[in-house]
Parts: structure tokens; sequence; C-alpha cells
């Protein structure tokens, strides 16, 4: 199968190219990014095609499946050329700016393969949970998902999420689109945001560095916190995960551990992944398979209007409209 990247700057690229250089029968045949520094650089370490314009690089090498990344901005005329030459893709979260993008890009993907990473739905932990959740829904729900400080997109070259204009936010759209999903999983279609606040406290830039969301269904709630915070290395994180259903209180204290209350107060622990950055290889080997043999995706364009939808109300309810900074 022959595979290629585009928008390949984006700080997410080893989470996808290293797990797919170690699938056999795979091959990497094309890298792409506006920076001809970073697809220089990419080609001549890959050994294959590299080109600035990801439209050439496409027509050049036909690859038979993109992994798409690059600025948040320029996601959705990414997509778009994809679906138009027919090529299966997977398009980085969030896939564009706004709900409205989201929602002209699943339009436009009716009948294509137009996959969405939203990796954790590969998992173990989120799985679980919507099996527990089904057997009489979740009640309450708390999500706190710490990572480290804004700088760290600097230092990788992705200045461009520092910036509203080019990025639609910072942690809530960014870091918090797994629980805007989660909450649609968990709550149901019908849930809505109650309240945010946002804040750039920490960091001074015009995006949010701290995000406190509420979602409500009736009288089930759950609480998002996400933020640039944490002074920790890469992919490790301040997290506390809880979920209760009237069977169980369900408990993430860290990144590979689940506490399983029964209501007589039992206890079962299990080592479970419960955060995103272990599921991208599992992602990248399904949705793989999943184009070659002709089978929908676990995630797609589609899902990614109610998920948007939440993520923009949620922006509304801060006073933070556009992801920006209120003036």
């Amino acid at each position: 199968m022959r595979i290629a990247f585009i928008g390949a700057s984006h700080w997410h690229l080893p989470l996808y190219l290293e797990p797919a250089l170690a699938i056999p029968g795979v091959a990497v045949v094309g890298v792409s990014d506006p920076d001809a520094r970073v697809t220089t650089a990419l080609a001549a370490q890959l050994g294959c095609v590299g080109d600035p314009d990801y439209r050439e690089l496409c027509r050049r090498v036909k690859p038979d499946f993109v992994f798409a990344l690059g600025r948040h901005v320029d996601m959705p005329d990414e997509a778009r050329f994809l679906i138009a030459e027919g090529i299966p893709f997977a398009l980085e979260k969030p896939c564009g700016m706004t709900a409205a993008d989201a929602a002209a890009l699943a339009k436009a993907a009716a009948g294509s393969f137009a996959a969405v990473p939203l990796v954790m739905r590969d998992g173990d932990y989120v799985p679980f949970l919507v099996d527990e959740a089904a057997r009489g829904g979740a009640q309450y729900a708390t999500f706190r998902f710490m990572a480290g400080f804004a700088s760290r997109y600097t230092a990788a070259g992705c200045d461009w999420m520092l910036d509203p204009a080019l990025a639609g936010g910072g942690a809530a759209i960014n870091l918090g689109i797994h629980f805007f999903d989660l909450a649609l999983q968990l709550l149901g279609p019908d849930v809505t945001v109650g309240q945010a606040t946002m804040s750039n406290a920490a960091w001074g830039h015009p995006i949010e560095d701290y995000a406190a969301v509420t979602f409500r269904n009736g009288s089930r709630v759950m609480l998002m916190e996400t933020g640039y915070v944490f002074p920790g290395p890469t992919s490790t994180f301040d997290m506390h995960f809880v979920v209760r259903t009237p069977n169980r209180y369900i408990v993430a204290p860290d990144q590979q551990t689940v506490d399983v209350y029964e209501l007589d107060g039992r206890v079962e622990r299990r080592s479970m992944g419960t955060t995103n950055v272990p599921c991208y290889p599992r992602f990248v080997r399904d949705v793989l398979a999943r184009a070659r043999d002709d089978r929908p995706p676990v995630a797609s364009l589609a899902d990614m209007v109610p998920i948007m939808n939440l993520v923009e109300a949620a922006y509304a309810a801060a006073g933070w409209h556009g992801g920006r900074a209120p003036s």
C-alpha cells in the first residue's frame, strides 16, 4: 500500500509515520509541507518523493492513502482536493476551523473514504466507557486533562497553533476535541453545552491556555477541563477522569490505570491505556486496513459535525468568539 503525508510539519507526524513504517507492505511514497525545508528533509530521510505542493505530489505519486495534517485553516482545502481526486484519506482533527467547515466537508465526502483520527475510539478505555454507559447511562463525568506548555508548539515549528486565525482556538479545540466526542458518546446526541470559561492567564497568547466546559443532557452532566499548563514532557499529562453510572463509579487516576468501583465499595483495578497517545498505532493499522478492504472508518468527517457544533457553542458560551481572547 502506497501512502503519503501532507502538512507534514505537524507535530503529530511521528504518531502516524512511525506505526505506518512498521506495517509490512506499506511504503511511504511521498511527503509534502508548505515549508520546503521540511519537505526536503523528510523526503531525504524517508527516501521518497517530496513536493511543497501537496496537489502536485499526489498527482505525481498517486498514493493509495493520504494522512492529511497541517494547519487547521488549511485542512478543508486539503480534504476537498483529496475527495475530488478520489484518494482515501485521514484528516487530522479538528478538520477545519468551524462547524460550517465540518458540515460542508461531511457533505462533500459522502461516498468517499474520509477518516478522522478520533483515536480514543480505537483504544480500550473509551469503548469500555461507552459500553458501561449503554447499560444505564452515564449520570456524571469529569475529565481533567492538562498537557505541556504552549511553548512546545513553537519548539515544534508549529507556532501557528498560537494564532486563532490559523488554529481556530487553543486547548479546547485541540486537546479537548476527544472530550467533546466523549460528551456525545456518553450523554447522547442531544447533549448541549451548559457553561464554559476560558483563560490565557498562563501565557498571554490570543488562544486559550485553559478551558472548562460543562455539558448537559437533562439531569446528566459532564465537565471537561483542559489546558497547556502542566510542567511535564510531551505526551505526559496531569489527568483525572471519572464516570458515574447507575451501576459503577469508574476512575482513571493516570495514563495506564482504571479503577472500577462497585456500589458496595468493592474495587477492581484494571491496566488500560486511558489517553490518546497510545491509541495512534492501532488507529494507523486499522484505518489502512479499512481503506484497503473498502470498509468504512471508525470515525468519519460526518462525526465531526456534532463535535464542532459543541466546540463552537463552548467558545460562544465563554465569550471567546472564533477561538480568540475577548478584547
